[in-house]
């Protein structure tokens, strides 16, 4: 633990993370904890185009895909980073918002992230089989093509090179943004379990 001792994570309480993963999933959860943090400690001053790879590779990796109702026995649970470090699985929200947050804690600004809704068609753009999913999209700049980060592949690529998925809407702190749409047309406290999940996040040692 002396390494964390001279390190300042904004955001995050390292210590309350890991006790809150030993208790809750054992001393294998908290050494996962600790894996992560160490991992963002090696990234922190690459470039963010870099970080956004080592981001989507290090949980697209680590972490197994799993419906909520393997992992939490509900249907629709959205997990905070800790509880999907913790178990080692999730379902494609836990993907994104591990992914989101590791980013914040990189430096990247707000403004570059969105958690984005789409409609994956399955087998390919030209399906009429499609799934409710979710990415996180990473605008370089307001009006840029977004990047995607998927757990579906591990190539981060534009979304003009996603013609298998079609926006419906995204948010993240600054409001909720329609399809495509530059500017959040409502605020986030709109979504109610984005307002649960950062609550739980908060008695995990996450300070917004």
């Amino acid at each position: 633990m002396g390494l964390w001792a001279v390190l300042a994570f904004a955001g995050f309480d390292l210590e309350r993370m890991e006790a809150v993963a030993q208790q809750r999933f054992g001393a294998a959860a908290a050494e996962a904890v600790e894996a992560w943090r160490s991992a963002l400690a090696g990234w922190r001053d690459q470039a963010e185009q870099e970080q956004l790879r080592r981001v989507n590779e290090y949980f697209n990796r680590r972490i197994r895909f799993a419906d909520d109702s393997v992992v939490w026995s509900q249907t629709d649970y959205w997990a905070t980073p800790l509880e999907t470090i913790g178990r080692g699985a999730g379902d494609c929200e836990d993907f994104v918002f591990a992914k989101y947050f590791s980013l914040r804690e990189l430096g990247v600004p707000e403004a570059r992230l969105r958690m984005t809704y789409v409609r994956a068609h399955i087998g390919g753009p030209a399906s009429s089989v499609t799934q409710a999913h979710m990415v996180l999209s990473y605008y370089p700049s307001p009006e840029a093509v977004p990047l995607v980060l998927d757990n579906l592949i591990t190539d981060i690529r534009p979304a003009t090179a996603r013609p298998d998925l079609a926006p419906v809407f995204s948010f993240n702190m600054q409001g909720v943004f329609v399809g495509g749409a530059a500017q959040a047309t409502s605020p986030v406290d709109r979504v109610s379990r984005w307002r649960e999940l950062l609550q739980r996040m908060r008695s995990e040692g996450y300070t917004p």
